[in-house]
């Protein structure tokens, strides 16, 4: 059985994971006869939204504890992660890729980007493992490998800017999956598109698929 590490950045759109895009994604690796493990930095969020309203709130939440309401408490610290244990890493996007993994969200292509993903991001490409990235977190990988094909959607401002990290980005609808030419990278919108929840099943089956039958081309 294949393993997926899968990392998540909070809870919620607004100021961490993308639920839809998280549950989805578990769902997917499971239904296709993997497994997985969920990990997330132990670290404070950039702020708190409130989801109702769209307004921060003036309190403090921690990224590990919010990624365990996802994980039902079953979650790991990413810096105990390890790319020889898995198979494969993934990403959900959602608001905390770009304000809690990374500065997207402030600084755009002169982000950082949170050092234990981006030593993860860099163990699994020396061991050339796969890597899958939802939503808006193909930004991450942009910005820690520089020359790679990614998948934002088809927004022409989103394409500019990742590709001033020295990427290229590849124009894309709902559910389809983008796989770098040189490296088992692959990248789908999801809801940077306007999609609704079966459009995002389907992009994190088809991104889940597409890695397991590298994976599987990589045993043959």
């Amino acid at each position: 059985m294949k393993k997926f590490a899968v990392v998540l950045s909070g809870s919620g759109v607004y100021d961490g994971a993308e639920i839809h895009e998280a549950t989805l994604t578990l769902l997917a690796i499971k239904k296709n006869g993997a497994d997985y493990t969920i990990f997330a930095p132990d670290i404070q969020q950039h702020h708190v939204i409130n989801h109702l309203t769209g307004n921060e709130m003036l309190e403090t939440r921690n990224v590990l504890v919010e990624s365990a309401r996802i994980a039902r408490g079953k979650i790991s610290n990413l810096n105990t992660f390890k790319a020889r244990d898995f198979d494969a890493l993934i990403f959900p996007g959602g608001f905390g890729v770009a304000k809690n993994l990374s500065s997207w969200a402030f600084d755009g292509p002169d982000c950082t980007v949170n050092a234990e993903v981006e030593k993860a991001i860099k163990d699994m490409i020396s061991l050339r493992k796969p890597i899958g990235a939802l939503c808006i977190s193909p930004v991450l990988l942009a910005k820690v490998l520089g020359n790679v094909d990614v998948t934002l959607g088809d927004d022409d401002n989103d394409a500019a800017a990742i590709e001033k990290t020295g990427a290229k980005h590849v124009i894309t609808s709902h559910g389809q999956v983008v796989r770098d030419p040189h490296q088992a990278i692959f990248t789908t919108p999801c809801y940077m598109l306007d999609a609704d929840i079966v459009q995002i099943a389907e992009g994190a089956d088809n991104v889940t698929k597409a890695i397991l039958a590298e994976l599987e081309q990589k045993q043959s």
